[in-house]
Formats: C-alpha cells, sequence, structure tokens
C-alpha cells in the first residue's frame, strides 16, 4: 500500500444526499474534497449554497472552502480515497436493490490509479462489499484487490432532521481490506468525528454491525405495533400502558407507529436476503417485516371505523392527512409509509389531500403522483390524520386542527401530539 498523508491526500465523495453531502462539508474543511453526483440539478443547487435535503446549513457550506462539487467523472481522475454513499434501496419484491452500488463502482472503477482506497458508506448485507463492489473495481479497472488498491467500509449513521446528534457526534464504525487500510480509515474518519470510533475485525463485522442496527429497531417498534393492535381491541390506551410500563428502569421507551424511510424499513430485507441465500429462513425478523408493513392499512381502516361509527358517509368523504415525509421535521420523501394509509383511504372511495410543509411538492408528485395541498381551509374535512410529528404541526395545536374539520369528523392523532382528550383516535 502506497503510504498517504492526510496532508495530501484528495478525496471524493460519491453522492451528496443526507449522508454523502454532511460527510463532504465536515472533510471539505481540512483536505481537498470533491463532492461528486450525478445529478446535475443537485450540483448547481450546491455550487449556489443550496442543501434541499436541509441537512447542511448555507453557513457550514461556506466554511468548507476546500469543496470542489461536480457531476464530471474527469474531476475524480487525481483522487487517492473515494468515499461511496449512495443510497441502497430495495425493489418492488423487497430485494436489495445494488444498482446505485454497482454504477459508483463502475465510475471509480474507471479512474482508479494504484495505491487507492474505496471506502463504502452505503447499507449492504455481510460480504457485499467484498463479494459484489469489488470485482466490478478490479474489473472496470484492470488492477487488483489488496494489491493494486484497497477497500473499507464505514456505515453511515446519519439520522436526516436530527439536529442534535450529528455526523461528527455519532461514533463511527471503520474497517479496512487489511491491517494498514483498517488503520488508515480509522485514523482517517478519527480526523473529523469528535464521538470517537471503533475500528472493526473486518469489513464483514462493519457490515453487520450497520445492518443489525436498524433490524433491532425494526423489531423492537413490532413489538410495540403488535402490543398496540392488541389493547386497541380491549379498548385500552397504548399510550398509558407505554408509561406505566416506562416506570421500570430497564423498559425501552419504544412508540408505535409507520415504520418508512431508506434504513428501518429497508436493512431488514438486506439481511434476510443474505441469511436466505445462505440456506437460513429467517422468522423473526421477516415476521416483524410484514407487521411493519401492515400498519399504514390498519391505520386506514380504524379511520374508516372510527368514522362509521359516527354515521360519516364514507364514500366520498374528504380526509386530510397532515404529513406525508417519513419522519418529522424532514423532507425526505423515500420509502414514507403514509402512502400506504393514502392508498388504503381510497380503497373505500375516500378523497385524500395532504398537507406537508417540508416535502417539495414536484417530488411529491413525481416519486407518489400526490399533488399537495397548500393552503388548509376550514370546516372541509371528514377526517384529519396526524401521520407525522412535524413541529408546525404540534404549535398548530388541536384546536386549529379541529376547525379544519366539518361540524361532525374523526381526529385521528396517529404520533400521539395531543393528550387523549383532544383527539377521537390514537394508535
Amino acid at each position: 500500500m502506497t503510504k498517504l498523508s492526510f496532508e495530501n491526500i484528495k478525496l471524493a465523495v460519491i453522492g451528496l444526499g443526507y449522508v454523502g453531502l454532511p460527510l463532504a462539508v465536515e472533510f471539505g474543511k481540512r483536505l481537498n474534497v470533491i463532492g461528486f453526483d450525478i445529478s446535475s440539478k443537485r450540483i448547481e443547487g450546491l455550487k449556489g449554497g443550496i442543501d434541499t435535503t436541509l441537512e447542511v446549513e448555507p453557513e457550514e457550506l461556506r466554511a468548507a472552502d476546500k469543496i470542489v462539487f461536480s457531476n464530471s467523472l474527469d474531476d475524480l481522475a487525481d483522487c487517492d480515497v473515494y468515499i461511496v454513499t449512495v443510497p441502497t434501496p430495495i425493489d418492488v419484491h423487497k430485494r436489495p436493490d445494488l444498482s446505485p452500488l454497482i454504477a459508483a463502482s463502475e465510475s471509480i472503477g474507471k479512474v482508479l490509479n494504484p495505491g487507492n482506497i474505496v471506502i463504502y458508506e452505503s447499507t449492504v448485507y455481510p460480504g457485499a462489499t467484498e463479494e459484489e463492489c469489488v470485482p466490478v473495481l478490479e474489473r472496470v479497472s484492470g488492477l487488483r484487490f489488496n494489491h493494486d488498491f484497497f477497500v473499507g467500509y464505514s456505515p453511515e449513521r446519519i439520522n436526516p432532521g436530527d439536529k442534535m446528534h450529528r455526523l461528527t457526534t455519532i461514533k463511527k464504525v471503520t474497517s479496512g481490506s487489511n491491517v494498514e487500510v483498517a488503520d488508515f480509515v480509522d485514523a482517517l474518519y478519527g480526523s473529523i468525528i469528535e464521538a470517537g470510533t471503533h475500528k472493526a475485525s473486518s469489513i464483514k463485522v462493519a457490515e453487520a454491525a450497520k445492518v443489525i442496527e436498524n433490524t433491532q429497531r425494526d423489531l423492537n417498534i413490532a413489538l410495540i405495533n403488535e402490543l398496540a393492535l392488541i389493547f386497541n381491541r380491549m379498548e385500552i390506551d397504548t399510550e398509558d400502558v407505554l408509561k406505566a410500563a416506562g416506570t421500570k428502569w430497564n423498559f425501552l421507551p419504544f412508540r408505535p407507529g409507520l415504520v418508512g424511510g431508506h434504513c428501518i424499513g429497508v436493512d431488514p430485507y438486506y439481511l434476510t436476503h443474505k441469511a436466505e441465500s445462505i440456506g437460513y429462513h429467517p422468522e423473526v425478523i421477516l415476521a416483524g417485516r410484514r407487521l411493519n408493513d401492515g400498519m399504514g392499512a390498519y391505520v386506514g381502516s380504524q379511520l374508516v371505523k372510527a368514522m362509521l361509527q359516527r354515521r360519516i358517509h364514507v364514500q366520498g368523504a374528504r380526509v386530510l392527512l397532515m404529513g406525508l415525509a417519513f419522519k418529522e421535521n424532514c423532507p425526505d420523501l423515500r420509502n414514507t409509509r403514509v402512502i400506504d394509509v393514502i392508498n388504503e383511504l381510497e380503497d373505500f372511495g375516500i378523497k385524500v389531500d395532504v398537507y406537508d410543509p417540508w416535502v417539495d411538492s414536484a417530488e411529491a408528485e413525481r416519486e407518489y403522483g400526490i399533488n399537495l395541498v397548500s393552503v388548509l381551509h376550514s370546516n372541509r374535512y371528514d377526517g384529519i390524520v396526524l401521520a407525522v410529528a412535524h413541529t408546525e404541526f404540534v404549535e398548530m395545536g388541536s384546536e386549529a386542527l379541529r376547525r379544519l374539520g366539518r361540524k361532525n369528523h374523526v381526529l385521528y392523532d396517529l404520533k400521539y401530539l395531543f393528550s387523549p382528550d383532544q383527539s377521537d383516535l390514537r394508535l
């Protein structure tokens, strides 16, 4: 391996989304960085100091004065270290879609030089870096793995919309394809991560650690969701039960709800895919996934039942969904499960309006065919669903939300934003 000094290396970050941009900005305060993205619109926005993901403030972009933003592969030709932060989604059959990762590896392979290091941050199943990405790098570049070039893996831990837990304050897991590379990767991240690093014993260990972080969280939420289904049938308030149980010191504070986004609702399928490929059929993980994937339809059906109990005519009724993003105070629409609620309500012949001040209306139309409403009108809705806990919705208060409904309507507080007496229905 060619010795690299932090003082003279040129680093490239491939993919400037929620994960890649904060990373490029942090390194760009210290090192020469090429921030690369295939979207010319994204690059032009960043050059103008605008981050549409809202993860990086304009002043932070200005402070990272060593970054050059580009969508030209030629600008990557003389880099020493490449960090890949492209998305790893699932397809319609809930199978891993590695096409963005393979495409990024092919692009890097075209400019890869002896002594270079490629570090992957995208969530994958254990073994994917060395089994899927490395062969692409070798094939395209003509170079030999662990002889001419090297790889590392350091899983992302970005939490979109979270202004407290930031890149530098979250401990980083690192790994490398040999001992020397592992040390280099660990030191590289250690230069920007204030919370410190954890050097895993192998790339596979680091990959496995990442994929089980969100699998564990998914299962915990699935348990609480199932409890909510049970308690609803027993006419017991789930939140009251969780508050009571939470007085025990080791009770975990999870809440029921929709499980979407690009991590928790996706990562478990990467692990189960790998498990099945080696002859093991996961039971608990997939059971949790099925339960969480069904919560949107359950929420929709619960609202319909509540409307019928109030003698509200369902066919042709109008319902307002407050929020479309997959989580609060974030414009990210990827894998939002609010869409499941919408689909369920529309199956009953209900007209659904969706309001979300955080979401780009053009993106909502492009991704889901949804035309967001921009203005809220009083006395219009037979049902109102608080689907996302945006701060704006909390500040509106239940009385203002009630005024949006007709005289006889149902307010469903899916996110426990208000007290039980301020809503008609809770999960």
